[in-house]
């Protein structure tokens, strides 16, 4: 916070007996406190904690004064008038606290402040130091009229046109003291988002330049000089179209143009060639930038490279589509390439054979070597598998040791027996492992679609029931579905 103050306390305010010096100074921390936190436009419940532990020190205040003037004047009307101007001010502050119900609370705490600076001061300087002075004197010996009296000589006209001269310039001065504190802190709030805006566009990913409104470069971030490979020193200065070569396109150029001129605004995606001669598209989005005349002085734009997003979303919808272990297409894709095979089966006239492979012998390996070894032997199928397709062939893992393959544009059942029988024989060959070889085999259910014209989903179930008859016939086979 400012270290302004809206009641600087000064040796002037003391009134000479320490237990109430010491708490008119805490009084007036607080109050000082109070401005800030109302300057600072701290929240509701904050400005409500001070101002609570404002009013409870006044009043705790206020019982310490009235002990300390019982002591030395128990009936005297100075202390009744006293002990009336506390009660006074309790109800007063009581009364403006009250307005906030229908006035916003910044708003009732600023005339709060005023009103505590003022009445404070008065009640310090006047009020305290009279009682004060007198009970300094009668520490001395005098009496309660003597010291009365010594209190008149020396309080004459002067003094008192000056206590009054000095309580009106803290009025006025209480009010734009706070009217400064709200305006330094106005501007310090702005040099904050200033600082904070500077460094989100040093640091942000994405490539971000200023241009002039003839579209020459003003300023630009560590991501635009890594992006175009040149010094920010270079880099000024220079047309944008000299480094963005995109808006050299004269068609994309006039359609950015004309965007901007009658929305301020555009997004899209644009070619540019990179350093290496490379063309790269990057997504642009690109803002005009308006004085209080109305009129463009700058443009600020943001280029994303598309390329790396586009690899993003490759990545991502590869992880989505295929097995993690052996890269091969999961269910998800093999219902898409099912579906497509399937259409593809119903135009040309030809079969599709559906395939269900279970692995033989598996179980042992994977107990017996190990997960890893296992893994290992399924990678070295899949890719046995691979190896057998052809060109538009579909080879998928389900899980575990079950894969589905898709042969298509099959013109008769033969044809797919003898791919069958290759597919076996591939799978039995031995795979050596760290530790040793190992041999599986593997039982396979077919149906021929669309001889058995069924859905996707139905076709699977079928081929998975002739699988069983595979393995019931010794395993190491094959058998079609018969309807």
């Amino acid at each position: 916070m400012t270290a302004i103050e809206i009641f600087p306390w000064s040796a002037g305010f003391e009134v000479g007996i320490p237990e109430i010096d010491a708490q008119h100074c805490q009084l007036v921390r607080l109050l000082n406190l109070l401005a800030g936190h109302l300057a600072y436009d701290i929240d509701i419940p904050g400005l409500n904690k001070i101002f609570a532990q404002l009013t409870d020190y006044a009043a705790y205040h206020f019982e310490t004064e009235e002990k300390i003037w019982q002591q030395y004047l128990p009936d005297d009307a100075m202390l009744a008038r006293h002990r009336k101007v506390h009660a006074s001010f309790i109800a007063d502050v009581i009364a403006l606290k009250q307005r906030e119900t229908d006035q916003p609370l910044d708003k009732v705490i600023e005339e709060i402040v005023c009103f505590l600076t003022h009445w404070l001061a008065f009640h310090i300087l006047d009020r305290d130091k009279q009682m004060a002075e007198i009970v300094l004197a009668m520490q001395k010996g005098a009496s309660v009229e003597q010291a009365k009296i010594q209190f008149d000589k020396s309080k004459n006209s002067g003094q008192q046109l000056l206590i009054e001269t000095m309580l009106a310039m803290y009025e006025n001065l209480s009010t734009r003291t706070l009217q400064l504190m709200k305006e330094i802190a106005e501007r310090q709030k702005v040099e904050m988002r200033l600082r904070l805006f500077a460094n989100v566009f040093e640091n942000t990913l994405e490539a971000i330049c200023i241009t002039d409104a003839q579209y020459h470069i003003i300023d630009v971030n560590s991501a635009f000089c890594q992006n175009s490979q040149l010094e920010e020193s270079v880099l000024l200065r220079k047309p944008l179209q000299n480094i963005k070569s995109g808006f050299l396109d004269k068609v994309m150029s006039e359609q950015i143009q004309q965007s901007l001129d009658q929305t301020c605004h555009w997004s899209g995606e644009i070619w540019n060639r990179t350093p290496s001669g490379e063309l790269e598209p990057e997504w642009l989005t690109i803002s005009a930038i308006k004085n209080a005349q109305g009129q463009v002085c700058h443009y600020a734009g943001v280029f994303s490279s598309v390329g790396q997003l586009i690899k993003r979303q490759r990545h991502l919808e590869h992880a989505a589509n295929h097995d993690a272990l052996t890269g091969l297409p999961n269910r998800l894709l093999l219902a898409d390439r099912m579906e497509l095979a399937m259409a593809d089966a119903m135009r040309n006239r030809c079969y599709l054979a559906v395939c269900y492979l279970d692995l033989d012998g598996f179980k042992p390996v994977n107990d017996h070597w190990g997960h890893d070894a296992g893994d290992l032997v399924l990678k070295i199928v899949s890719q046995r598998l691979t190896g057998v397709m052809r060109k538009n062939d579909t080879v998928a893992r389900l899980g575990g040791d079950e894969f589905v393959i898709l042969w298509g544009d099959l013109n008769d059942a033969e044809y797919c027996r003898g791919l069958l029988q290759r597919t076996i024989d591939e799978i039995e060959q031995p795979i050596a492992l760290d530790s040793g070889t190992v041999s599986v085999s593997a039982s396979i259910g077919v149906t021929l679609y669309p001889a058995d014209n069924v859905p996707a989903l139905t076709l699977l179930l079928h081929a998975d029931h002739s699988l069983y008859e595979a393995k019931n016939a010794g395993k190491g086979c094959f058998r079609f579905y018969q309807n």
